[in-house]
């Protein structure tokens, strides 16, 4: 069986070099440093910890292996990134892949109180319904205004995840530190996790971590290629 599974899987080329040059290895300052970070530490450069990144490419390939099956058996598998210089980059490789994500603030709830958010997005879901259908147009100019911003603001918060009718089975996260309320509740839910890592946290928490800079574009971007790839190799 598990030979089956790794015929099924299409690796993707990691190289460490190329991990180097969009900066994965960066962490941050010693200071910060997470105790359980400390074995995927290679050194110090001007007071930043340095990942080892023989390490993390193997943790790395881990992780896209387990996306790929989890692909390949039907699983639905949710990105969250709402940390703002990479939600952009986030959102355009979900879409591209045809899955869901949050890139806007996480809604305490979303995992642990699932119904009432469901309730929520087929509320939306319906006002657009309603809208397509022209059945606004009995309603005042001020109330068309009112229920159209409604609408708006709905759409920041569901239209990643409008078409999610239960629980996801894995999320991948691209910032446990600033969405470290997902990852409680994916951890709560028994939601199976795949994690970006950097020194300041604890990769402990998650069940395939991904040791690697959360901060820098050029990192989360490569990152993102290799899982798109992956992805869409698994389809």
């Amino acid at each position: 069986m598990v030979e089956e599974i790794k015929k099924n899987i299409k690796e993707v080329k990691i190289s460490v070099e190329d991990m180097t040059s969009a900066g994965l290895h960066f962490g941050h300052k010693v200071s910060k440093l997470h105790p359980k970070m400390k074995s995927y530490i290679s050194g110090v450069k001007n007071n930043v910890n340095i990942i080892d990144l023989e390490k993390s490419s193997k943790d790395l390939q881990k992780a896209l292996n387990f996306i790929s099956k989890s692909i390949i058996d039907g699983k639905v598998v949710l990105f969250v990134g709402t940390k703002i210089q990479v939600k952009g980059l986030v959102k355009l490789t979900a879409i591209e892949c045809g899955l869901p994500y949050v890139t806007e603030r996480w809604l305490g709830g979303m995992f642990t109180n699932f119904e009432t958010i469901n309730k929520r997005v087929e509320y939306f879901k319906n006002l657009e319904r309603k809208k397509s259908l022209g059945e606004f147009e009995k309603y005042t100019k001020k109330e068309r205004m009112k229920l159209d911003k409604e609408i708006e603001s709905l759409r920041v918060k569901f239209e990643g995840v409008k078409n999610v009718s239960k629980l996801p089975d894995v999320v991948v996260i691209f910032d446990i530190y600033k969405d470290e309320t997902c990852l409680r509740e994916a951890i709560r839910k028994k939601i199976k996790t795949v994690a970006v890592c950097d020194t300041n946290t604890d990769p402990s928490k998650v069940d395939y971590p991904i040791p690697a800079n959360d901060d820098a574009i050029s990192s989360i971007k490569y990152i993102l290629e290799k899982i798109k790839e992956t992805i869409l190799n698994s389809k």
